[in-house]
């Protein structure tokens, strides 16, 4: 068994530290590139309603029409549709959300580039400080709950920038990077634990194959667990146009409609249930073979198969019961919910044969 590297593992959490550094910059710039955004917003509207009151008021002093004729040439007005082609930052933008294609648009927005740049550098050094923890122990580093919950928040962030790639989602920015600091936040000042050696029921290849896979699931559960969130908010906000009140909620116009944020939120639970159901799979022969049984009803066991149940539950109505919209959302939510519970409160407050992998080795 390889010895434990007590100078790699220091260096660890001097990178775990750099990394917590740069995410919370990067933070702080998807925050202000959705405060900028609002606020171009709100004077690009203001604008357009000075420019239409000068359009009637012109009108009128040269006899052209009524400022009732003008109105309705000029639309409903710019509060509720009148938007500037520049504020269309997403191809497929209709102007009041960010479409179905989430695809980027021409529009350059400078502090979402650098956001996602300091992103980059964050999930490199977070890498740097994971892979270095793996060195300092001589195994792989998920052997308990510091080491899952950094190295979760690294998948999360990896995903995310993947994602990226293919997709407009910045304005998921503040809502994951958010979640990422929390995890690795709660990791170090909660969770820390020194590295070593794993009791001799975790020395298993099934380690690296069961936790692997219920880190990857858990990722893709929490970029589905922000969607859905935002999905509640741009729901209301759409019903709240609809019925022809004002737009309070200008930077929702980044945010694509809460159809497509349903439905690509489905798609990806689909995908990380799959994993999910990996994870209980191999679970349960990891435990056949550490304690010679398949399932003994233990805390974590339980859990886990709570996790499967409501996801299991979420998919099903969503697809054959027409459980569509915010209901389908609510699921969404309390599911991610479960699995927030199963690896913070079961794992450090509830005892059973599952407690060691949860604050120490």
């Amino acid at each position: 068994m390889p010895g434990i590297n007590a100078g790699f593992a220091l260096l660890s959490q001097q990178f775990m530290f750099m990394a917590g550094v740069a995410y919370a910059v990067a933070f702080g710039a998807y925050a202000w590139d959705l405060v900028a955004y609002s606020k171009l917003m709100r004077r690009g509207l203001a604008l357009e309603s000075a420019a239409a009151a000068d359009s009637v008021a012109a009108a009128r002093l040269v006899g052209v029409g009524s400022a009732g004729s003008i109105g309705q040439d000029l639309g409903a007005g710019p509060e509720d549709r009148g938007v500037r082609p520049s504020s269309k930052v997403h191809a497929g933008s209709d102007g009041i959300t960010a479409g179905d294609s989430m695809k980027y648009g021409p529009e350059k927005r400078r502090a979402a580039r650098v956001a996602v740049a300091l992103t980059v550098l964050a999930a490199v050094v977070h890498g740097l400080a994971v892979v270095f923890r793996g060195i300092g122990a001589g195994r792989a580093p998920w052997g308990n709950m510091y080491e899952f919950c950094t190295t979760g928040g690294f998948t999360v962030t990896l995903i995310f920038l993947l994602v990226l790639t293919r997709r407009d989602l910045r304005f998921l920015g503040t809502f994951i990077i958010g979640l990422v600091l929390i995890m690795i936040t709660y990791a170090s000042l909660e969770a820390w634990t020194p590295a070593g050696h794993l009791v001799p029921a975790l020395q298993s290849y099934w380690l690296i194959i069961h936790v692997s896979i219920a880190v990857m699931s858990s990722a893709l559960f929490t970029m589905t667990f922000a969607m859905s969130v935002l999905q509640l908010f741009q729901s209301r906000r759409e019903a709240s146009l609809a019925s022809g009140k004002r737009d309070k909620a200008l930077v929702m116009r980044l945010v694509p409609n809460a159809l497509s944020l349903e439905n690509m939120s489905y798609r990806i639970n689909g995908i990380a249930f799959v994993g999910w159901t990996l994870t209980l799979m191999f679970g349960s022969i990891w435990a056949e073979k550490a304690w010679g049984r398949f399932w003994g009803w233990d805390t974590k066991e339980v859990w886990t198969f709570v996790i499967w149940v409501v996801y299991a539950g979420y998919l099903h109505a969503r697809a054959t019961r027409g459980w569509t919209g915010t209901r389908a959302a609510w699921l969404s939510i309390a599911g991610y919910l479960c699995v927030v519970f199963n690896f913070t409160i079961v794992n450090v407050f509830f005892s059973g044969l599952h407690s060691y992998a949860g604050v120490g080795s």
